[in-house]
């Protein structure tokens, strides 16, 4: 804000709010119904926003601007989250965050999988059947393509203290018995439907790591000569004892 514009904001009375981040801006826009106009003319009706209040509030330290809406009216919430540590406030973020992304996804699309790596499990089991069905070496690549999707419930195990092996035999002997819905239960590694007690995956995010997974490993087999870089610049360094004279 320049200081002409500061001068009749001051003396008609007026409130401005500095917002150097384009980021911040739209977000602004879009809970007051505003149009963030480019060039320095009056604003048109239409373009035009509401806020039903804006106060300046001290929090953690650091004044803020709090901007209060109607819900009719406004489509932007802010979350403010305190903590001792920022340890702490790091894994609340990161929790917030993934509830936030996860609800995003199930309004696009509600369909869930059952959670604890029993997706990934029964999708393992019926490649490496798959593979066994094959000949030649083929079978070693959908193999090792199964034991990849290991990688969720062994990772689930191992940081809740068990024994990987031990609890991935469980649940492969569970889904040939036909208990596909069987995850891994980290309070004792015994298979649990824990689809009975309303924990689900998002079916968007576990087929968006296969594919995505897949298009790698393809992209990277589909590489079939590398080029070695060579150390550049300067003469290349005498052999042998050279003459100092």
């Amino acid at each position: 804000i320049g200081e002409m514009a500061m001068h009749f904001v001051e003396k008609y009375g007026m409130m401005a709010i500095r917002i150097p981040s384009k980021f911040d801006m739209r977000r602004f826009c879009r809970a007051t119904g505003a149009v963030a106009i480019v060039k320095l003319q009056a604003p048109q009706p239409d373009e035009l926003g509401y806020a039903k209040q804006i106060t300046v509030q001290e929090i953690g330290g650091a004044n803020c601007i709090v901007l209060q809406q109607d819900a009719a009216l406004g489509s932007v919430s802010t979350i403010v989250l305190r903590g001792s540590t920022e340890g702490f406030l790091d894994d609340v973020e990161r929790a917030v965050d993934d509830g936030i992304n996860a609800y995003k996804a199930l309004c696009r699309d509600a369909r869930c999988v059952p959670a604890g790596g029993a997706a990934e499990i029964e999708m393992a089991r019926q490649v490496a059947d798959f593979g066994k069905k094959q000949t030649g070496l083929d079978q070693y690549a959908i193999a090792r393509f199964a034991e990849a999707l290991e990688v969720v419930p062994r990772t689930i195990a191992e940081n809740s203290g068990l024994q990987a092996s031990e609890v991935l035999a469980r649940l492969y002997a569970a889904h040939s018995a036909g208990q596909v819905n069987m995850g891994v239960d980290i309070e004792d590694g015994s298979p649990k439907d824990l689809s009975q007690e309303g924990i689900m995956d998002v079916y968007v995010t576990k087929w968006w790591a296969v594919k995505l997974a897949t298009d790698a490993v393809v992209t990277v087999l589909k590489v079939d000569q590398i080029i070695m870089a060579k150390q550049a610049g300067g003469p290349k360094p005498r052999m042998g004892d050279g003459d100092d004279d």
